[in-house]
């Protein structure tokens, strides 16, 4: 059974890991969650594994899978993961979680080779599955590191959204334009959530939300009222995001309004292609 509510000490912060866990907490959770996966098999497809009777068998990957490392992520020294881990800072985690989750496949035909207890030897294997199980359970230890992460179904570390607002990315968009509007909001919301994201970055994430509702503007006129309509421009175009002019409000607390501004433009864009969606179909 699975408990969906804090214990004791955490639901009453009396616990002083209860707010968040640090760097070396986290890497104290994530050892067991992958020397699992490993034993299990689920590296296997990609990575080989090594056998008493043939010593390394390869993988998709081939022999070499510290090169394959170095040139996925222009680092080394992260191999062997088991010994390594400790020594591991915050960006290597993060850069490990992403390569075994594009490397992880749940193993559905095994057998178990005793022999001096070498372990499971996969034979066929269900990508999907085991990427999805994987990251059902690292997002477990993401979520309570520090400010929260997650592993999204990508394969990112975002940030994790703010309370209340986790909606905002998980609901669908309604089906318009995938290149000027789907794809151009998906990119924005994983620019603005992506680890260590600068306030650069947050403010083009806004502006990119600006320039959707911008492209959207000639329906929009249809299905709001003209004050509401130019209200939604005024924001981008005061404040420093959309264009640069001596009229311009930018002395206020950027990090604090990004965030709001983010989640103001998001939500909109939500409302306003749902209301363009349903003007559509009353006039089909």
């Amino acid at each position: 059974m699975s408990r969906r509510r804090p214990y004791y000490s955490i639901r009453t912060g009396q616990n002083p890991l209860a707010a968040a866990v640090d760097l070396p907490t986290l890497k104290r959770l994530f050892r067991p969650l992958y020397e699992h996966f490993d034993r299990e098999g689920y590296f296997q497809k990609y990575l080989g594994f090594h056998c008493v009777d043939s010593n390394f068998i390869p993988g998709e990957l081939g022999h070499d899978i510290e090169g394959v490392i170095l040139l996925e992520l222009r680092k080394s020294g992260l191999t062997p993961i088991y010994q390594l881990l400790d020594g591991y800072a915050e960006d290597d985690l993060f850069d490990i979680i992403e390569f075994l989750y594009d490397h992880c496949a749940k193993p559905t035909k095994r057998y178990y080779h005793d022999w001096s207890h070498c372990g499971w030897h996969c034979e066929e294997f269900d990508v999907d599955a085991g990427q999805a199980e994987f990251r059902h359970k690292v997002n477990k230890i993401l979520e309570i590191y520090e400010s929260g992460f997650e592993l999204s179904a990508d394969g990112e570390v975002l940030a994790l959204a703010d309370t209340g607002l986790e909606g905002l990315f998980e609901a669908p968009l309604p089906a318009s334009d995938p290149e000027n509007v789907e794809g151009r909001i998906e990119a924005a919301r994983r620019k603005f959530r992506r680890h260590r994201a600068s306030l650069d970055d947050r403010r083009e994430a806004i502006r990119e939300l600006g320039d959707v509702l911008e492209f959207l503007r000639p329906k929009l006129k249809n299905v709001l009222l003209r004050n509401d309509e130019k209200d939604l421009f005024h924001l981008a175009n005061s404040f420093g995001i959309r264009h640069h002019n001596q009229q311009q409000k930018c002395e206020y607390d950027r990090p604090i309004w990004y965030s709001w501004m983010f989640y103001y433009y998001l939500a909109t864009l939500h409302a306003a292609l749902r209301l363009i969606a349903k003007a559509e179909r009353d006039d089909a």
